[in-house]
């Protein structure tokens, strides 16, 4: 259905439905990487942003200084977040628990506050992108429906990467750290090391998720790495469904749709959406991807 899309829009005269679905699937992305790590690792990271304002910056900073090369842009995006993941994931997944939510959340901030701090980057204002990334004349980000299509067919590459990396001997020793640490440890396998790999690729993909989110609103802000994204990005996760291949997709088209028609309507739409979603969580349980027959995968 999604395929169908932008002739639909066409041909109703509503640009807007091509944009407001790009923007789930970008988000269906960063999602999909942080599902990895907390639907099937059982990492709660409350800094998953980061790595969305670095594939951001990434693109805008290289932008700035006159490289609008794609495979640039975007191999320093994911290369830069899987090196900060890395970094940080050696840190962090030696603890447990409100330990590792504090020591994710803690790096995030700092990375937010580095981006306000500097202001040849527009500091607190944020940066505009004079021109979205080039690939060679392959794709034209200008171009609506390429970036549509383009968008759709790395997120549909990600949900599948994930999908098979928790079925995979790799993601079978993730879930049972999950389950049981030391009878992990136990029957030889060391948790720290596969879930650090989690870790990192989780950051990478993420990382993707930012730069083409800073092609699709052609501005890059630290509010990218804020806190509170990071809880946007997790929440779609639990709405959708934790671990489960579709439940990224799911809870990002449900909870942009409903924020972007409650922001439309009244301009005290959080104090409706909250409400909202907290019924959602009590009364879907096993998230939207549990409604479906076979949802539940993880």
């Amino acid at each position: 259905m999604l395929t169908l899309l932008p002739p639909v829009a066409a041909a109703l005269q509503e640009p807007f439905y091509l944009d407001l679905v790009r923007k789930v699937m970008i988000f269906a992305i960063a999602a999909a990487s942080l599902n990895l790590i907390l639907g099937y690792g059982g990492m709660v990271s409350f800094g998953h942003a980061a790595y969305l304002g670095i594939g951001g910056y990434a693109v805008g900073v290289l932008a700035f200084y006159g490289t609008t090369s794609g495979w640039v842009q975007w191999g320093v995006a994911i290369g830069a977040s899987a090196l900060v993941a890395l970094a940080i994931g050696a840190v962090s997944i030696r603890t447990s628990g409100i330990y590792f939510i504090m020591i994710t959340l803690a790096f995030t901030q700092m990375l937010y506050y580095l981006g306000i701090s500097i202001e040849e980057y527009g500091g607190d204002d944020g940066m505009r992108i004079k021109a979205r990334s080039d690939f060679s004349g392959l794709i034209d980000l200008g171009d609506p429906v390429a970036f549509y299509y383009l968008a759709l067919v790395l997120m549909l590459a990600c949900l599948f990467l994930v999908h098979r990396i928790a079925n995979s001997r790799f993601g079978m020793v993730l879930r049972a750290a999950k389950s049981n640490e030391p009878r992990s440890r136990g029957i030889g396998f060391s948790p720290y090391a596969y879930r650090l790999v989690a870790f990192v690729i989780a950051g990478a993909m993420c990382g993707l998720a930012g730069a083409m989110f800073a092609n699709h609103t052609s501005f890059i802000t630290p509010e990218f790495m804020h806190w509170t994204r990071s809880g946007e990005i997790m929440f779609m996760v639990i709405l959708g469904g934790i671990a489960t291949t579709a439940g990224p997709l799911l809870g990002a088209l449900v909870l942009l749709v409903v924020e972007t028609l409650l922001a439309g309507w009244t301009e005290h739409w959080q104090a409706i959406l909250g409400p909202l979603l907290v019924l959602s969580v009590l009364f879907f349980r096993r998230g939207l991807a549990g409604l479906m027959p076979g949802g539940k995968d993880g």
